[in-house]
């Protein structure tokens, strides 16, 4: 059975889809763009700051499932900007210590609300 999950913690979406969706213990965590839950505007500052609230977002949505980063097991990250990759890497890497998921980089033409990063994830059990 699926299961819908949605959190306060997070952003509300930005068109017809989930936060998250868990099937057969497979959390399946929508994009992310940095969008602050409690403004519900994109954060201010560089890449840095983005990917952190991006990595704060995905962390509200794998806890309010019962998940946490240690059971991810794939992350896609669309990029804005392909120089942008060094440095968003230094803060992905503070959130994924150990057990780093498998993952994927691209840049893209543009993102929704102008962002400079967005993460999608897949967890599981």
């Amino acid at each position: 059975m699926k299961n819908i999950i949605h959190t306060e913690l997070a952003p509300k979406a930005l068109g017809p889809y989930s936060q998250g969706v868990e099937i057969n213990g497979m959390l399946f965590v929508s994009g992310q763009v940095a969008i602050n839950p409690e403004t519900g505007k994109l954060v201010e500052g560089g890449i840095q700051e983005q990917t952190k609230q991006v990595l704060q977002n995905i962390a509200a949505i794998l806890d309010a499932a019962g998940y946490q980063f240690s059971d991810v097991v794939k992350s896609t990250v669309l990029l804005n900007d392909m120089s942008d990759f060094a440095a968003m890497n230094e803060i992905y890497a503070q959130f994924y210590t150990e057990n780093q998921p498998a993952r994927a980089a691209y840049s893209v033409k543009g993102l929704p609300i102008n962002a400079l990063v967005e993460i999608e994830t897949i967890a599981v059990k």
